[in-house]
C-alpha cells in the first residue's frame, strides 16, 4: 500500500471534488506549480490510486428510480462458479455493482431499475433461472447516501 504525503492527499481530495478542473486550477487550489501538480497526478495514476474520471449520474433522472441490494448464495461454491456468475451479473443492464462477500450470502448485487415490476422481473426471470443460485434475499433501498471524497488512510 502506498503512503501519501499531505500534498498527495490534497490532490486526491480536490480531484474527487471536481475531476473536471484544469491542471492549472488544481495546482492553484493545492498551492503548487502546475508542473508539480501534473507530475503528482501522473504518479498517482501510475500507482493506480487514480483509476479514471467519470460522470456521476442521477439514477432517478435516467429512469432507474428503484434500487435494491440482492444477497445471493451460490452452489457449488467454487472459483469457476463464482467467476462465471459474476461475469454474467456485470453484463446485466440492471446491475450497477457486484460485491463478493463472506457470511450467509456469497454475492451482493446492487441493482437500479425503473420500478418494483422491473425488479421482480430481474429477480424472477433472471436470477432464479441461473442453476448456480441457491438462495436470494432482496432488500429495497429507500435512500442511498455515499461519500464523494474518500481520504487515504496511509
Amino acid at each position: 500500500m502506498a503512503h501519501f504525503d499531505e500534498l498527495d492527499k490534497k490532490i486526491i481530495r480536490e480531484l474527487q471534488t471536481n475531476a473536471r478542473q484544469t491542471n492549472k486550477e488544481l495546482a492553484a487550489s493545492a498551492g503548487i506549480a502546475p508542473s508539480t501538480s501534473l507530475e503528482r497526478v501522473r504518479s498517482l495514476q501510475r500507482k493506480e490510486v487514480i483509476n479514471g474520471y467519470h460522470a456521476t449520474v442521477n439514477l432517478r433522472n435516467i429512469g432507474r428510480a428503484a434500487q435494491a441490494l440482492i444477497a445471493v448464495r451460490i452452489q457449488p461454491p467454487s472459483r469457476k462458479t463464482f467467476t462465471a456468475f459474476r461475469e454474467w451479473l456485470i453484463e446485466q443492464p440492471e446491475v450497477i455493482g457486484v460485491f463478493v462477500i463472506s457470511g450467509s450470502s456469497d454475492i451482493l448485487v446492487h441493482v437500479a431499475v425503473a420500478d418494483t415490476d422491473a425488479l421482480y422481473a430481474f429477480v424472477i426471470d433472471g436470477l432464479t433461472q441461473r442453476s448456480e443460485v441457491s438462495d436470494i434475499q432482496t432488500s429495497i433501498v429507500y435512500e442511498h447516501v455515499h461519500k464523494d471524497v474518500v481520504e487515504p488512510t496511509a
